[in-house]
């Protein structure tokens, strides 16, 4: 098992990592990453880019990869509040971020399988590309949060409930701005829609939420 140490060792290591991480996305495709800051007020970035995404996309694996520390390093900026503590096992970090990266990964191949089941291979991707797209942002938007919550602000859980609903909020307004785009769709598969919302957006966090409080 791997040692304790000082969280904020661990952190500013995890910070860097990101900050480069999003750096190398920036020098890979500059124009791209300036439309892609600018999603939130203007659908410029989905409406390009929708059209030559790839199975695999070297610009959303790198800000997946940033997302996936992002959120871990949130998580246990939460756990150090919760549990007034500044040590942290470097194995149980790791284990939160692998966990975080195959729950979205999983996530998102079920939802690939089922639009290839239902020969809407083409519907399903532009809507994963929107979804990604939003959860990338907020990947983006959680380094500099991160960085105030450990090295400037006194972090509470205050703070931390207020950053959390300003996250779902900029989650809803990704989700909107998809299901606006798709629907006329919606409109004639209304039962299938709130089904799948039921299925693979609701019941997959119910889940993990069940798991991670039994634990």
């Amino acid at each position: 098992m791997l040692r304790n140490i000082v969280s904020n060792e661990l952190f500013i290591v995890l910070l860097a990592i990101s900050l480069l991480i999003v750096a190398m996305a920036k020098l890979t495709a500059p124009k791209r990453f300036y439309d892609f800051i600018l999603v939130l007020g203007n659908n410029k970035y989905l409406k390009i880019y929708s059209r030559d995404q790839k199975f695999f996309d070297r610009f959303d694996a790198l800000l997946f990869g940033n997302l996936i520390i992002a959120i871990s390093v949130f998580c246990f900026i939460i756990y150090r509040i919760v549990h007034e503590t500044d040590k942290i096992p470097i194995n149980d970090m790791f284990k939160v971020a692998i966990g975080i990266g195959i729950f979205i990964l999983v996530k998102v191949l079920v939802e690939r399988l089922i639009g290839s089941l239902f020969e809407i291979d083409k519907l399903t991707d532009q809507y994963l590309f929107q979804k990604i797209t939003f959860k990338n942002y907020l990947g983006v938007l959680l380094l500099p949060i991160n960085a105030l919550l450990l090295f400037t602000l006194e972090p509470t859980l205050r703070a931390v409930y207020c950053i959390i609903i300003l996250l779902l909020i900029i989650n809803v307004i990704g989700l909107i701005s998809s299901f606006k785009t798709h629907q006329n769709v919606i409109k004639h598969n209304l039962f299938y829609f709130i089904l799948y919302l039921c299925a693979l957006e609701i019941a997959p966090y119910i889940i993990l939420y069940k798991v991670l409080v039994t634990k």
